[in-house]
């Protein structure tokens, strides 16, 4: 079984996580804007634990987006320089693909919510064991305007659909089995995704990492507020 190191920092949470002799473990706390002071010292935290060096490690995760800019590139930078100085692969993860992990269902809507009226939108289907189908392609849109969904029977969760609950309701309406309020990319689930895509080689060198936007401004211009 692979070691595999996972950070995810896309919200203001700032999570870690290592599989380790087929077992995770795990932390996560409340940052804020403190990302970048925090991150380092959980992860010195979690290898000691595991009674583990850097370079005993078989790759390193990170959540690579989409979420907040700021945290992307921490998550992505600490990453790249972590795998770089040991020469260990990276494998990057969708936080949206994480969110849908946690909800543990075959079929399932993930929104984040993106700040600016707009949600960070992906849907998945399983169709093996952390193997999913994407169904609908990342994508940054309104909430009215999320992509709709043909069958029933679906499972949907993340910050979009707690800050705009009553407008994805309606949208999905008779669609949805399940709604599941306060979810967040975390670790974890990072990690464990992880896996398979070490298992299948999809892994890529820590100077190719790189955190997906999908949004390309953070903020509106004086004549478009």
């Amino acid at each position: 079984m692979p070691t595999i190191l996972a950070l995810e920092t896309s919200t203001e949470f700032c999570s870690v996580a290592l599989h380790v002799d087929g077992k995770i473990i795990t932390n996560e706390v409340t940052a804020g804007q403190r990302h970048s002071e925090m991150l380092l010292p959980m992860i010195h935290e979690l290898l000691t634990e595991a009674e583990l060096t850097l370079q005993q490690l078989d790759g390193i995760a990170f959540g690579a987006g989409p979420g907040s800019f700021t945290g992307l590139r921490i998550a992505c930078g600490v990453t790249q320089g972590l795998a770089y100085a040991a020469n260990l692969p990276v494998i990057a993860i969708s936080t949206l693909e994480a969110v849908a992990e946690k909800i543990a269902k075959n079929n399932v809507i993930v929104a984040l919510d993106a700040r600016m009226g707009e949600i960070y939108h992906a849907a998945y289907r399983k169709v093996a064991d952390r193997n999913w189908k994407i169904v609908h392609s990342p994508s940054l849109c309104l909430p009215q305007h999320a992509p709709p969904v043909l069958d029933h029977g679906w499972h949907s969760g993340g910050s979009g659909f707690d800050t705009f609950h009553e407008i994805l309701s309606t949208r999905y309406h008779g669609a949805l089995q399940q709604t599941h309020g306060g979810l967040h990319p975390h670790a974890e689930q990072v990690a464990m995704l992880a896996l398979e895509k070490y298992r299948t080689n999809a892994t890529i060198h820590a100077t190719q990492a790189a955190p997906v936007y999908i949004r390309n401004k953070v903020a509106l211009k004086e004549n478009e507020r």
